[in-house]
């Protein structure tokens, strides 16, 4: 549970990451960096749009285009979901010396990197 967002799947949960850290993306854009087709990108966001977490507009300068970003409802999910992400790394560095956590975070790396080529 992420705020008011209710439950949300690792898919929604990562696609509304995405857009937050990003703020405003276009479709492909968004699809290129989660890895996955645009087709997908469209179910997500259509999901995501009906639970009230991401908008879409017109692109200001492109009228083919379509930018995705987060309500305010979609920031305080985002905003919930990095304060997890947060308290997970403080107990990681009080749990691990620098070169544990070097190797945890080439880990990620690695499997992120692999996971976008999927």
């Amino acid at each position: 549970m992420f705020g008011d967002a209710g439950t949300l799947t690792p898919s929604e949960l990562h696609t509304a990451d995405a857009i937050g850290l990003a703020g405003a993306v276009r479709m492909g854009q968004l699809a290129e960096r989660l890895g996955i087709t645009k087709g997908a990108v469209t179910q997500l966001i259509d999901r995501l749009e009906k639970k009230e977490l991401v908008s879409r507009t017109s692109h200001p300068s492109d009228s083919r285009a379509v930018l995705i970003s987060l309500t305010k409802k979609g920031e305080l999910a985002f905003q919930a979901h990095e304060a997890v992400h947060q308290q997970f790394f403080q107990k990681l560095s009080k749990e691990l010396d620098n070169k544990e956590i070097a190797i945890f975070e080439k880990g990620l790396k690695i499997w992120f990197s692999n996971k976008s080529r999927d």
